[in-house]
């Protein structure tokens, strides 16, 4: 097993609050060792727990009413660091650190930032850990490096998460280093005109995200170009606690000035499947996270949009400023 679960630490705390009934959230990636915590937790403890099969994709999805329905007095939450704070206290976050060997990985990096000076390098939370050695590696190489403040969203320096990448566009680099996967690295690219690169972990590589940037960058234009053609939309917000980006009123009220049909829509998960209900909305527009609208292009047969992408389709922004201020 490679990610640190920190079990000593989740059973102190469980006996520290006391809990009874436990809830766990596990990523995708890590629900396979759900079987094996819950029975340590439960032998070690006495709680009694429950691991929750729905999808968890960051410190933003919480299973507040989950835990809520189910009786639970304490969630524990596996893979992410703190997001926000929530109206349920009662949770807890265990970050999952990676203990892999980064550092050859670096090393073959070298060539590729051969004719940069100043790097900024930037972690997802399995990695975080290993800023410090990576840092000092490069800064030995004769290297510049800078880790952004941490700010938004990002709980520590250096961390990033899906949405947030403010940290990184306050600073002025000639590159930046992402150490962990495709999801956050393509992040920072559509976060920044630079040149970003991938310390990909997973499958031993280093990887220049410009190609597929630049891809994501033409099937958003599209997909704003198509929404331009639409007569009728759905503004899909999200009922998880962390993903509400945007305002479903003013865009409302933005469309029905260019006499746009409106159709205001909650969801918790949005997927293919639940648009085509909807078969007379001709786009959407969803206020949840942004990724879901630039991660699942492909799945979706209608244009879905970003609430600052909608903002160019009511021509308060221009593509032009999108493009300046990052997608994400």
């Amino acid at each position: 097993m490679r990610f640190e679960f920190q079990n000593e630490k989740v059973i102190e705390e469980i006996k520290r609050r006391k809990a009874k009934n436990v809830l766990i959230q596990l990523p995708e990636g890590i629900k396979r060792n759900g079987l094996e915590i819950a029975n340590l937790l439960e032998k070690k403890t006495g709680v009694k727990v429950i691991v929750s099969g729905e999808t968890c994709w960051g410190g933003c999805d919480i299973a507040i009413d989950e835990a809520k329905n189910l009786g639970a007095d304490f969630i524990i939450h596996y893979g992410h660091a703190p997001f926000k704070e929530y109206d349920y206290k009662d949770i807890f976050y265990v970050e999952c650190y990676d203990n892999f060997n980064v550092i050859p990985l670096i090393k073959r990096s070298l060539e590729s930032l051969n004719s940069f000076k100043k790097i900024a390098l930037i972690s997802s939370i399995q990695h975080i850990h290993k800023l410090k050695e990576v840092k000092e590696f490069l800064e030995k190489n004769n290297k510049e490096i800078l880790i952004p403040s941490k700010k938004g969203y990002s709980y520590y320096d250096g961390h990033v998460v899906g949405c947030e990448y403010s940290g990184l566009k306050n600073i002025s680099c000639d590159a930046v280093l992402v150490l962990g996967n495709q999801f956050h690295s393509l992040g920072a690219s559509l976060s920044i005109d630079k040149n970003v690169y991938l310390i990909d972990i997973y499958n031993n590589n280093v990887i220049l995200m410009n190609s597929l940037r630049d891809k994501v960058i033409k099937q958003r234009f599209a997909s704003i170009e198509r929404a331009k053609k639409a007569k009728r939309f759905g503004i899909i917000q999200g009922n998880k606690p962390g993903q509400k980006f945007g305002s479903a009123d003013i865009l409302k009220k933005y469309l029905q000035e260019q006499d746009k049909e409106v159709l205001v829509i909650t969801m918790s998960e949005i997927t293919p499947d639940k648009l085509l209900s909807f078969y007379n909305i001709e786009a959407f527009i969803e206020l949840a996270c942004p990724r879901i609208a630039i991660e699942d292009y492909d799945k979706y047969p209608k244009p879905i949009l970003t609430f600052k992408e909608a903002l160019v389709l009511v021509n308060k922004l221009s593509w032009e400023d999108l493009l300046k201020q990052g997608l994400i």
